[in-house]
């Protein structure tokens, strides 16, 4: 009962927590402009942003398999992406309990272990950050003075500014990181038999060994150029889903590929604040950049991130509750099918 309640607490929390980011985001917007602005939305584009992120589904998907397999295990496509898809769904609940919700999905329908699949995606965030580290690096080289302005003043700016208030400056916020790191892992290991007897410290100890078998896989992997495709493949579709919401907004139309590849860089930033699935973070810095850096009005780009923000949740929230149905009917299934002892 006393779990429940700290789960209950804790989805409120981030809730309210994005509720409020909602707020900060919409404030200001004259909202009868907004409505005028959707009566003209072509949800045509809507639609073929959706089926791109459909295909990136599968591709994520076959790619998780590529990284399982040197383990010695080899997962059906359907289980993979059915976990894959409940493990989006559960990140409406709470911030990145997809990615322990879809690991322990998978290794139940498996038989995997839960911790060498933590590694696995372990492996995939470090690779997903790469290429997304590639696209920044793209759009600061093809447009400094207009990209670079953005990043610098609206998101470095502001980190830089709070640390130097808290710490005096950014040396001495670093310094005190490290010196706490080196103090915390100095301390583990002249008290580590003793941290070996707490049932808690084994199981870290174990999902971080899990962590160091994935890593490991991917230089294992017989079909490393099949991995490296669906990579590149992923974060193609992730652009061109992004990109082509703006041709719903007929102020927007303008926009290139290019523009997209910005588009879809500062929404992962949002997306990846601890909020659930971003809400409120994903809208305040979309609509933001795109009244920053190309001068359109609030309305113009709150309708944008609405539009791209809530489409693809609604086919997520939908296609995870159509895997999480599937999964459950299967498993009744294989249990019934199962001969009497």
């Amino acid at each position: 009962m006393k779990k429940l309640v700290v789960q209950i607490l804790k989805i409120a929390a981030f809730l309210a927590l994005g509720i409020l980011l909602l707020y900060f985001a919409f404030r200001g917007v004259a909202f009868d402009e907004l409505a005028t602005t959707f009566q003209k939305v072509n949800f045509w584009w809507i639609g073929l942003s959706l089926l791109f992120a459909f295909i990136s589904f599968f591709s994520r998907a076959r790619r998780w398999m590529l990284l399982i397999e040197p383990l010695g295990f080899e997962p059906s496509f359907k289980n993979t992406y059915h976990s894959l898809m409940v493990g989006y769904l559960s990140n409406y609940a709470l911030p990145r309990l997809g990615e322990v919700t879809r690991c322990v999905t998978l290794g139940k329908r498996e038989k995997i272990p839960v911790d060498s699949l933590f590694g696995t995606v372990i492996v995939e965030r470090v690779v997903d950050l790469l290429m997304l580290m590639l696209i920044l690096l793209v759009l600061l080289f093809s447009w400094m003075e207009k990209f670079g302005a953005f990043f610098g003043e609206q998101v470095y700016g502001p980190i830089q500014q709070k640390f130097t208030e808290l710490f005096g400056g950014t040396l001495v916020f670093w310094l005190i990181v490290v010196s706490t790191v080196l103090l915390i892992l100095l301390l583990i290991y002249l008290f580590r038999k003793r941290l070996a007897r707490f049932s808690l410290l084994r199981k870290i100890k174990a999902i971080l060994i899990g962590i160091l078998d994935g890593l490991k896989t991917i230089y294992r992997m017989k079909r490393k150029w099949e991995f490296l495709l669906h990579s590149l493949l992923i974060w193609f579709l992730y652009i061109l889903m992004t990109w082509v919401v703006v041709y719903a907004l007929e102020e927007l139309s303008g926009l290139t590929f290019i523009d997209g590849m910005f588009l879809l860089v500062i929404g992962g930033l949002g997306m990846s604040a601890p909020v659930t699935a971003g809400i409120g973070a994903y809208h305040w810095i979309t609509s933001r950049g795109l009244m920053f850096v190309y001068g359109f009005s609030l309305e113009t780009g709150s309708a944008y991130a609405i539009l791209a923000h809530e489409s693809n949740s609604l086919l997520t929230i939908l296609l995870g509750i159509l895997s999480y149905t599937l999964l459950i009917i299967s498993q009744k299934r294989i249990t019934s099918n199962k001969p009497e002892s």
